[in-house]
């Protein structure tokens, strides 16, 4: 049984669930405290909600590096090497048989020239390794962010409307192993809050 089992008492039925418990913040150095008092206390499920980027606020939070630069890496190296290998096939005349039917190879010939000659090839690779990486970091970002993600339970906060103008929040989930709905409270009342509400599923 978890943390938040044993704190929050089970809705009736109808009744939405306690999904998080939400604080509002008037400007951007007290979000940036309560971020760090917040990732001090240990707790893993959260996240800041800010009008725009705020500078520090990843290094307050605690988070690790994203791997979407590794993602991107192995993206661009697939796409180079995909690029050498289809011109290698298609240049080289040693494919172009009837043993290989439909897979043949489609060499140009040309006097004097090389059928492979990495110099000639390498505008198709850039553009294999920047179309591959640009895929990758598109999607890539989508699927670490989980989206898209139509609804999110604090759309249904009056308070929250407020994010895209000029306000800042922390949601704590209820899912945390950390949470406790009291002692959760507490730590978000005195983090410089304006305001602490239950955000409901």
């Amino acid at each position: 049984m978890s943390a938040s089992d044993t704190t929050t008492s089970s809705p009736l039925p109808g009744e939405p669930k306690t999904w998080g418990l939400m604080a509002e913040y008037s400007d951007v150095g007290r979000l940036l405290t309560a971020a760090e008092q917040i990732r001090d206390a240990g707790y893993q499920r959260w996240d800041c909600y800010t009008p725009f980027p705020v500078h520090g606020l990843d290094r307050a939070m605690g988070l690790k590096t994203t791997v979407l630069p590794w993602i991107v890496l192995m993206a661009g190296l697939t796409g180079c090497t995909t690029a050498l290998l289809l011109q290698f096939y298609v240049n080289t005349p040693h494919l172009a048989t009837a043993v290989t039917g439909v897979l043949s190879s489609y060499p140009l010939v040309f006097s004097g020239k090389p059928y492979w000659s990495l110099p000639a090839n390498i505008p198709v690779i850039f553009e294999l390794t920047v179309l591959f990486s640009a895929l990758a970091t598109f999607f890539g970002l989508w699927g670490l962010n989980r989206l898209p993600r139509y609804h999110h339970p604090a759309f249904g906060n009056v308070r929250f409307k407020r994010v895209t103008d000029d306000t800042f929040f922390i949601i704590i989930e209820v899912s945390d192993r950390n949470f406790d709905l009291a002692r959760t409270r507490e730590l978000l009342a005195g983090s410089g809050s304006v305001a602490v509400e239950e955000v409901k599923d």
